[in-house]
């Protein structure tokens, strides 16, 4: 590749080779630039700028009525710095020490009303701006606050309860390591980290039969678990039973039999407690509830009480197998190109 003026107007283009052509349009343009200085410059004769200007050195201001103004207070606060000591000493001039006590008296009133507000070394003007200054602050970091309030807010829901938990107990089993490996002890021995308390919630854990989870609720090993629980208050007169036994010699029935689906003789007693029973379960189940929260941001994915109900207990069993499947059909990379 060729050599390109970093001056030329194509200078980015790393396949541009400058020619004549180039070196001439960028003389030019320098040329231009130096005229149009010039002709903004004015001759010494023609500018007006006062010595005592600090923009006197500049070849191309012009003092205004602004400069003037700026010129002739500096000047007055000048000459009044310098009288004002002389004045109070020698006392030529009794209107001069008057106007002087005046503004002595006046100075020190501003500074006693300035040590009040807490800013001595402020006057009302710059009280006044730094006021609007804080004002200014707090509204800037109360809008701040709300927009990230608002952006919490608006953003799409995360990954289900399971992978914060994975999260969870990642970054706890680190922790577990690094107080292990601080104490020369492996994980084998993460049990020595546990306290009393710790270990007795454990214990209790352990020896807590697992509830069911899943289809595992409608298994027949729940159901007969479920009726050895109902059954277990019940009272049985085993002499009762085996005179039935005796008098019946058809009492355990087959699908053969005659008289399969005929309903045997039960005591009034025998019934009453199974209604009593059944009382007792209906008012068990009722009073079986809690409020829980309710959740305005959530997604409604049922039609009823019961459907949401049943979706939870779905959730729960399969919503750690079914997670990659939903987020890919939320974003819609589930479905073909």
């Amino acid at each position: 590749m060729g050599k390109s003026d970093p001056e030329c107007v194509n200078s980015s283009n790393p396949f541009h080779e400058c020619s004549d052509y180039c070196h001439r349009k960028i003389a030019e343009a320098k040329r231009r630039l130096l005229e149009e200085q010039e002709s903004w410059k004015k001759p010494a004769a023609e500018r007006t700028v006062h010595p005592d200007c600090v923009n006197a050195s500049n070849p191309y201001h012009d003092c205004s009525e602004f400069c003037f103004k700026n010129i002739a207070n500096a000047k007055a606060a000048l000459e009044r710095g310098e009288q004002e000591p002389a004045a109070g000493g020698s006392g030529k001039s009794d209107v001069a020490s008057e106007q002087a006590d005046g503004d002595d008296g006046s100075e020190q009133q501003q500074e006693d009303a300035a040590a009040n507000d807490g800013y001595p070394q402020m006057t009302e003007k710059q009280k006044k701006l730094f006021q609007l200054q804080l004002k200014m602050n707090e509204a800037r970091k109360a809008n701040q606050q709300a927009m990230v309030a608002e952006k919490k807010r608006m953003e799409p829901r995360g990954e289900s309860k399971g992978v914060s938990k994975e999260k969870w107990l990642e970054e706890r089993k680190k922790k577990i390591g690094r107080l292990l490996d601080s104490n020369g002890l492996d994980m084998s021995k993460s049990y020595m980290l546990d306290t009393q308390d710790m270990a007795e919630a454990k214990y209790k854990k352990w020896e807590k039969e697992p509830a069911p989870d899943g289809w595992d609720v409608f298994n027949q090993k729940t159901l007969y678990t479920a009726y050895k629980k109902r059954t277990k208050n019940i009272e049985v007169n085993m002499d009762a039973y085996n005179r039935a036994k005796e008098t019946d010699p058809e009492f355990y029935r087959e699908a053969s039999s005659l008289q399969y689906g005929k309903v045997s003789k039960v005591a009034e007693p025998n019934i009453d407690r199974m209604v009593n029973e059944l009382k007792e379960r209906d008012e068990k189940r009722k009073s079986f509830s809690r409020r829980r929260k309710f959740n305005e941001d959530k997604d409604i994915d049922s039609i009823n009480d019961r459907n949401e109900h049943f979706n939870k207990k779905i959730e729960r069993a399969f919503g750690k197998y079914t997670l990659e499947i939903k987020n890919n059909l939320e974003r819609g990379t589930a479905l073909p190109d």
